[in-house]
């Protein structure tokens, strides 16, 4: 069956599912392999628990007038997305980068959506699947998309692209992630710029940060809007305050500023806002829009969220880390004004032969920090790969080692902390929220 019979049967049941565990009414169920499972040996199960048909690509698990069976199930998922984007024809805006990705994505969403009816990636549904599905999850009511790209390998973004179409699109910023997919820094560039070289290519337009050298020197359009600190760009912003959550004043034109007291913790988070008052304003969404949005913005899902506790106050960013963002958030962290400061680090994955030097670099960074700012009164770090860096002498000034998560807790919870400010992070693997439990 092609594509154009695949998306007749799609607009008769519109929900796509590639879980048989949770299956919607009006739904499809689409058979995906893994490394380590094989979506077909379900597409019964699915059909049973109410999927209306199955797409499945072996042949062992056809059954007649229920399943569909295709060459490759992925790729004709990728296929019907982009069917149904041309279909819908609506305008598309693509983001990706090594940080502040989701944040900036989630700000856009809450800033458009006071205009129009904007759809967007859920999560970090933002790969080879995840794109497909959040396509397909757009419909005729929808006015602006919005597609989360992610990456760790070169020709990833590339290929997102080739499915989304988009007319849009901006990088946060580029730094070090995913070097044992990308190889080097260098081809972190290389990969995050295919987004940059598929909008010039469909003559859209790009957004860029003119504060960032490396994201300048990669534009290749002439349709480039620039927001930053400085003068001439589109939008002009400025940090007005960061303690503990941001402070900003963005200025639409001579005439019209605003200040937004957001609930955002961290320095990094300032291009975040701009960026995402730079897409309102190109769109026409009005100054007092940008405003309310942006300050009825709360993070979750452990990013940059500020949590009170009963006795200390935690900011937890533990959603992913690398080398770029672990460096900006302790640095933003040693700039706020509190007497009584502990920073807690887990590892950070996927770094592949660079893995021992980075997490060397975030230590002596940390010792820098602790030996000039007397307020931060410790640096806990955990994991194999910390493990892998640390030497005796850290311990010398008061950067403390364990070797996981579970002995972080035991630590905390021999202590007693009283109006102190906590800054957690670690890669997703590491679940370092769990460790905020063990704060009071």
């Amino acid at each position: 069956m092609n594509i154009e019979k695949i998306y007749e049967l799609f607009l008769r049941y519109p929900n796509i599912t590639t879980d048989s565990r949770k299956v919607p009414s009006n739904s499809i169920f689409w058979a995906l392999r893994g490394d380590n499972f094989n979506g077909n040996k379900f597409a019964e199960q699915a059909l049973v628990s109410g999927a209306e048909y199955a797409i499945i690509d072996d042949k062992n698990y056809f059954i007649s007038g229920k399943t569909i069976l295709v060459e490759d199930s992925l790729k004709a998922l990728q296929e019907l997305a982009n069917y149904h984007r041309k279909q819908l024809n609506i305008p598309i805006f693509a983001l990706t980068g090594t940080n502040g990705k989701t944040t900036t994505k989630e700000l856009i969403k809450v800033v458009l959506s006071t205009k129009y009816k904007v759809a967007a990636t859920e999560g970090n549904l933002n790969n080879h699947i995840g794109v497909p599905l959040t396509l397909l999850s757009f419909d005729k009511n929808t006015e602006k998309g919005i597609i989360e790209m992610g990456a760790n390998h070169i020709g990833e973004i590339k290929l997102l692209c080739e499915i989304a179409e988009p007319d849009f699109g901006l990088i946060t910023n580029i730094g070090k992630a995913h070097l044992e997919g990308f190889g080097s820094f260098e081809g972190v560039i290389k990969a995050k710029s295919e987004l940059y070289d598929n909008i010039v290519k469909n003559e859209g337009v790009i957004f860029c940060n003119s504060d960032n050298n490396i994201l300048k020197k990669l534009d290749k359009g002439n349709k480039i809007i620039f927001y930053g600190t400085k003068p001439g760009n589109y939008v002009e912003g400025k940090l007005l305050s960061s303690l503990p959550c941001l402070k900003v004043e963005i200025k639409i034109s001579d005439s019209v500023k605003i200040q937004i007291n957001t609930n955002l913790t961290g320095k990094y988070n300032f291009e975040n806002i701009l960026a995402a008052a730079c897409v309102g304003v190109f769109f026409s969404v009005s100054a007092d829009d940008i405003k309310k949005a942006v300050e009825n913005y709360y993070p979750e899902n452990n990013r940059s969220q500020l949590i009170k506790k009963k006795h200390n106050t935690v900011i937890l960013d533990a959603y992913n880390a690398n080398p770029s963002s672990m460096r900006v958030s302790i640095e933003s962290f040693s700039e706020l004004e509190n007497e009584n400061k502990i920073i807690i680090l887990g590892d950070m994955y996927e770094l592949g032969k660079y893995s021992q030097a980075e997490h060397k670099k975030i230590l002596n960074f940390g010792k820098e920090k602790v030996t000039k700012d007397k307020s931060i009164k410790e640096v806990l770090i955990c994991g194999k790969y910390f493990g892998e860096s640390y030497m005796s002498d850290y311990k010398d000034c008061n950067i403390l080692y364990f070797s996981d998560t579970e002995n972080v807790k035991e630590y905390l919870k021999s202590k007693t902390y009283e109006n102190f400010i906590f800054l957690i992070k670690g890669s997703r693997a590491m679940k370092m929220e769990n460790v905020a439990d063990y704060i009071n």
